[in-house]
């Protein structure tokens, strides 16, 4: 199984991003808490992986921290939790949000991300308390900090894209989207952060 993935970073459109490894592009689909970390394009990038194997399919799922990594792996194995869904979690809020999402029993905060309506929450709360127990105490306020891509003038197009590849419907992700913009944003990640942030308060 493929654990770990270190080369140059080739392309990023939300929520897939492509690493060169010795000449092998390498496709892998990250969390925005992810995206908002990684370099610029033709830098360097280690990540750890999730390799899942399915009949159809083998997807790669990348991650800058192994506690995003873990918190990952916990959340797939919840009834009715698949690695969409937990990719899409995971873009809402990082591991230490979710943490104090789970230890203040915060299903609104739950029930804001795509696709996890209140019975999924609550299953959420259940039985991620259990498997988060030694990171409760120390869920920290720390938040992701945004990368740098290009300017472009589709910033908005590109966002919205992003959003609707993590569940979102289309007049929803267009909302959201028109809800943050302004001059001063010049890069969709920064676009598509701020979206994420006004669905699930602290």
């Amino acid at each position: 199984m493929i654990g770990r993935i270190s080369g140059t970073l080739l392309h990023k459109q939300p929520p897939e991003i492509l690493v060169d490894v010795g000449g092998v592009g390498y496709e892998l689909q990250v969390p925005m808490t992810t995206l908002f970390q990684l370099p610029a394009l033709g830098e360097l990038v280690t990540l750890l992986t999730h390799h899942a194997v399915r009949e159809d399919a083998q997807t790669l799922y990348g991650f800058v921290s192994e506690r995003d990594r873990q918190l990952f792996r916990h959340l797939i194995k919840v009834s009715g939790v698949g690695p969409k869904l937990a990719l899409t979690i995971l873009s809402g809020m990082d591991s230490d949000r979710f943490a104090r999402a789970v230890r203040d029993d915060d299903l609104t905060a739950l029930v804001a991300l795509p696709g996890v309506g209140k019975k999924t929450a609550e299953r959420l709360l259940i039985e991620m308390r259990d498997r988060l127990s030694g990171w409760l105490e120390q869920a920290g306020d720390s938040t992701s900090t945004a990368g740098q891509l290009p300017s472009a003038s589709d910033k908005l197009s590109d966002a919205e894209d992003a959003l609707v590849a993590l569940g979102y419907k289309p007049a929803e992700a267009a909302r959201l989207v028109a809800r943050v913009d302004n001059d001063a944003i010049s890069d969709s990640e920064e676009l598509i952060r701020l979206a994420l942030r006004s669905t699930v308060r602290a």
